[in-house]
C-alpha cells in the first residue's frame, strides 16, 4: 500500500534524522549537520533515493560515508533499495552547515 504525500514526506523527515548517525569520518560530524545531503526522495514504496555531495570531490572516505548510509538506512527499512547520487553542483561549502553543525565546528 502506497502512502500519501504527507506520509512521505514525514517518512523523509524521519530518514534524514536517521542519516545524522552518519559521521563524516574525517570531521566527526554528522552528515546532515554538515550539509552533505542535498535531497532525499521515497517513493512512497520500497526505494530511497539520497542526493549528496562531499566536502571535497577527491574526498577519500566518500565510499565509506556511502556504504555506512546504506548500512544505517538498511538497518530500519531492510527490503528497501537505496540509490545514492553523489553530485558535486553546487559545490559544498561551510554555508551549507546547520547551525547545530556550525556550533559543533566552532563556526
Amino acid at each position: 500500500m502506497k502512502m500519501n504525500k504527507q506520509e512521505i514526506a514525514q517518512f523523509e523527515l524521519n530518514t534524514l534524522e536517521l542519516l545524522k548517525n552518519v559521521m563524516d569520518p574525517e570531521i566527526e560530524i554528522n552528515i546532515v549537520d554538515l550539509g552533505l545531503i542535498y535531497e532525499l526522495y521515497y517513493d512512497g514504496d520500497k526505494k530511497i533515493n539520497v542526493v549528496m555531495t562531499f566536502s571535497t570531490p577527491s574526498c577519500p572516505l566518500g565510499d565509506t560515508i556511502k556504504t555506512n548510509i546504506q548500512e544505517t538506512i538498511k538497518q530500519k527499512y531492510p527490503n528497501f533499495t537505496i540509490d545514492i547520487d553523489v553530485v558535486f553542483h553546487p559545490q559544498w561549502n561551510t554555508a551549507m552547515v546547520s547551525e547545530e553543525g556550525k556550533r559543533i565546528l566552532g563556526l
